[in-house]
């Protein structure tokens, strides 16, 4: 059996994108860690920012982890950047924020635990941080050199499909015209470019209760949030519609179709 760790930003990225295929793993007997870089203490939620957030973003966090079957969790340690109104750095950030740490430093105390684990993979996100939160495009920073050092063979960057992402967009824009399609336009990752789709419907019943143990961020704010919307999707429904896990390996030959995180061309 082999070890795959899951590098996150903040708590509840895990239950967003990668749920599935760490409840497939652990449910096939790997190892699978979970590792944050911050406790998601700037996240937006009902409690004020700052530790108590923090603990209890954290406390989910072990929550989800449970749900999923992961056999340890690790906070690095580094300050939630927050994000800004327009989306980008928030000024009032921390002075330990994880977007201001010295890259090299991060990426070492991760490859620590890469190597304490021996780690066979490792999942970070895609060079645009998805939907392009500092934090995330930090992790891939990050996780990229973490993996270089610790000589850990198999980098996966989480994603999602943009050309379906897209659709889904367009689609839901018809009854929400508030709805900024052109936000999704450069987010995530192009089908073309994907080199493994992950088929998690098995354990979408595991990922959704990965979701719902990060109560502090089904709500706060004035509109809808994203995770409580989610989770208020029939299970049929959801299950087809979170079914599918995407990630890209860099380097492997131009259309490659790959089915399981440690599948080779």
């Amino acid at each position: 059996m082999s070890t795959a760790v899951f590098f996150h930003a903040h708590p509840d990225d895990e239950a967003l994108l990668t749920a599935g295929t760490m409840a497939m793993l652990a449910h096939e007997g790997h190892r699978v860690v979970l590792v944050v870089a911050t406790a998601g203490e700037r996240g937006l939620a009902d409690l004020p920012h700052g530790d108590e957030l923090g603990r209890a973003r954290m406390d989910e966090l072990r929550v989800s982890a449970a749900a999923l079957g992961c056999a340890r969790v690790v906070q690095l340690g580094y300050g939630d950047s927050g994000l800004a109104i327009d989306g980008g750095v928030a000024e009032d950030r921390p002075d330990d924020a994880f977007i201001d740490a010295d890259v090299e430093e991060a990426a070492q105390r991760l490859a620590a635990v890469l190597k304490e684990e021996a780690a066979d993979l490792i999942t970070i996100y895609d060079p645009a941080g998805g939907y392009g939160h500092p934090d995330h495009v930090q992790v891939y920073r990050v996780g990229t050199r973490a993996a270089e050092i610790a000589g850990t063979p198999v980098v996966l960057e989480a994603t999602v499909n943009r050309d379906l992402l897209l659709k889904g967009v367009r689609l839901a824009a018809r009854f929400y015209p508030s709805l900024d399609v052109r936000s999704f336009e450069r987010a995530y990752s192009p089908g073309e470019a994907i080199t493994h789709r992950v088929n998690v419907r098995r354990f979408a019943r595991a990922k959704r209760a990965a979701m719902a143990a990060h109560g502090t961020q089904t709500t706060g704010g004035d509109g809808d949030r994203t995770l409580g919307a989610m989770l208020k999707i029939p299970y049929p429904l959801y299950r087809m519609v979170f079914g599918t896990e995407w990630y890209v390996r860099r380097g492997l030959p131009p259309g490659t179709r790959l089915r399981h995180p440690f599948d080779n061309p």
